[in-house]
């Protein structure tokens, strides 16, 4: 029995699942100092979400809010959520891409880079993992955890022994939905440690409501980190909060070395943050409810706000619970994929189709059909040759890894931006993120050359916003 360790997720995942994303590298850098002395395992402060949000939303250079956090963060290990061969984005990269991503996250200041694939085909974590290992930063392969009838403890253990053969560091049991039980997460926990040597951590959202009774069971099963939020910014469709958390511990041997007066004087900074985030309107209390039908639909909390502003811009609303209803159909039919980015945005606007159409499978979205073509890597199970004809007609199914399609593309991009290129990672945002990307290049040059309300044009010529 060890005491256990905690991934605190104030800086990405809780404000992600909570208010979009919006917090700033302002907003971080004053409660830094505190938050790095507390004692936490690691810090979760870049990846998913947050890299899109800076560029798209904020006006920020991801990479110089992580230059900051990594100057801030003395004594705590910097971590990242990555998506396999998607990176940060919602398609596969080319290797070169990868690569470089991973090389220039390091360079940058992350130390655990954790790397999952929506389909749990570790042929997509391949890249991300060999990188990670090249460039000295701990890797760590995660499973998208999900139930379905070919998904149990037999399926999570054969594919953390596939994991722990590539050479990772440690493996997460990333339940994105909070759909995670505790009785099934102290079975899955116990079969890993038998057969699997590295740490074992879990992540879990506290969306219906059972997460940390999932936590107990996890660590008296022997999982050695969990992740959690500050209380501000916990419970809801983030992560179980830490200090309850923590509390919940005190008597036992698993109560982490942690300064606990230390993070209530951090709650306080944060709870002025989240009220702050409630008069923007950028908080929506219904976030922090229970919601209990997750377990029966296994939607996560960004895929059901995703599903309800789907269906107010057509004003549907009064069709949520159907479109709800029809989710698990879809993706029964799609293999049953875990719904997580990009699967679950991609089952979630098939389910919309299906039902403001009121015919199954009339309208397909791209994704899907090179989803069903194999373009994302291999599905859980086959899917039936009447849903295939149905999505892609006579089309062929492609078995390979996706990304062996893929030219190597860093050069071209390079060629591409040069007149932009203020440093070696704006080949990388570029990669990702195109227009948005862009759009950042032309705003930095305006702001530089202190040109007011004007941007660049590819050819620098000046044109107004």
């Amino acid at each position: 029995m060890a005491k256990i360790k905690i991934t605190e997720t104030a800086f990405r995942d809780a404000h992600q699942s909570l208010i979009a994303t919006r917090m700033t590298t302002d907003e971080m850098l004053p409660i830094a100092e505190k938050l790095d002395k507390v004692g936490f395992y690691a810090l979760e402060v870049w990846g998913g979400a947050t890299f899109d949000s800076c560029l798209r939303y904020l006006n920020e250079d991801p990479w110089e809010r992580l230059r900051s956090l990594r100057k801030a963060f003395k004594n705590t290990k910097l971590q990242m959520l990555l998506r396999g061969q998607n990176l940060l984005g919602y398609k596969h990269y080319p290797d070169d891409v990868v690569e470089e991503f991973v090389k220039k996250s390091i360079e940058n200041g992350i130390d655990i880079i954790r790397i999952f694939d929506a389909l749990n085909d570790v042929r997509n974590l391949k890249t991300a993992v060999s990188a990670t290992k090249k460039y000295g930063g701990h890797a760590q392969a995660a499973i998208s955890y999900t139930t379905s009838p070919v998904h149990n403890t037999k399926y999570y253990v054969n594919l953390a022994v596939e994991m722990e053969k590539m050479g990772v560091d440690s493996i997460c049991i990333k339940d994105m939905s909070g759909i995670l039980l505790p009785y099934a997460a102290e079975e899955l926990v116990k079969g890993l440690k038998k057969v699997i040597k590295v740490p074992i951590e879990v992540h879990s959202h506290f969306t219906s409501g059972l997460a940390n009774q999932t936590y107990m069971k996890a660590i008296e099963a022997g999982a050695d980190i969990i992740d959690t939020a500050i209380s501000p910014l916990g419970n809801g469709t983030s992560q179980p909060a830490t200090e309850p958390m923590i509390a919940s511990l005190e008597g036992s041997p698993y109560y982490p070395d942690l300064d606990f007066d230390l993070l209530l004087e951090i709650s306080d900074y944060f709870k002025e943050l989240r009220d702050k985030y409630l008069e923007k309107g950028l908080l929506n209390t219904k976030v922090l409810n229970v919601d209990i039908n997750t377990l029966k639909y296994q939607v996560p909390g960004g895929m059901l706000s995703n599903l309800v502003s789907q269906l107010k811009t057509q004003n549907a609303e009064d069709k949520y619970n159907e479109v709800l209803q029809e989710v698990p159909r879809v993706r029964e039919d799609f293999g049953y994929p875990p719904l997580v980015t990009p699967m679950s945005q991609m089952v979630g606007t098939q389910a919309v189709f299906n039902v403001m159409l009121g015919e199954r499978y009339k309208m397909i979205p791209n994704e899907a059909k090179n989803y069903v073509k194999g373009m994302y890597g291999k599905t859980t199970v086959p899917i039936s040759e009447e849903i295939k004809k149905k999505i892609i007609g006579e089309d062929e199914v492609f078995t390979g890894r996706p990304a062996d399609l893929l030219e190597p593309e860093l050069d071209k991009i390079r060629d591409e931006i040069k007149e932009y290129i203020e440093q070696d990672e704006d080949v990388l945002s570029y990669a990702l993120f195109p227009q948005i990307a862009l759009n950042f290049f032309k705003q930095r040059l305006a702001t530089k050359y202190k040109i007011d309300n004007q941007i660049l044009d590819q050819e620098n010529k000046v044109y107004p916003v």
